[in-house]
């Protein structure tokens, strides 16, 4: 049930043109500071989780590793992705308050 909730607020984010997606442009969001939110499908290569997590670290975003590749692309309408960025912070806080219900 959470995962579904997650997958709309994303879906939700993405009609209100408020995510980036795909591996360059989340890059960009997180550098330029408006990334509020960043996901990285579970399938990524540890290459990309370990760019991502210590790119989020420094920058001070959070980050979560969560669904699969199709789940984040399906939820903005893409096909695969493996990298996204929310940035609205009361939608990245909704999805962020999502992964602390469990």
């Amino acid at each position: 049930m959470r995962m579904n909730k997650i997958l709309s607020l994303i879906g939700l984010a993405t009609k209100a043109g408020k995510t980036v997606s795909g591996e360059f442009s989340t890059e960009k969001a997180v550098k330029s500071g408006t990334a509020c939110l960043v996901l990285v499908s579970e399938e990524a290569s540890a290459n990309t989780k370990k760019k991502f997590q210590n790119m989020c670290t420094w920058y001070e975003v959070p980050i979560y590793f969560y669904g699969t590749k199709e789940d984040l692309g399906a939820a903005i309408g893409k096909q695969f992705r493996a990298s996204m960025a929310v940035t609205d912070p009361g939608l990245s806080d909704a999805i962020v308050k999502q992964f602390t219900l469990d």
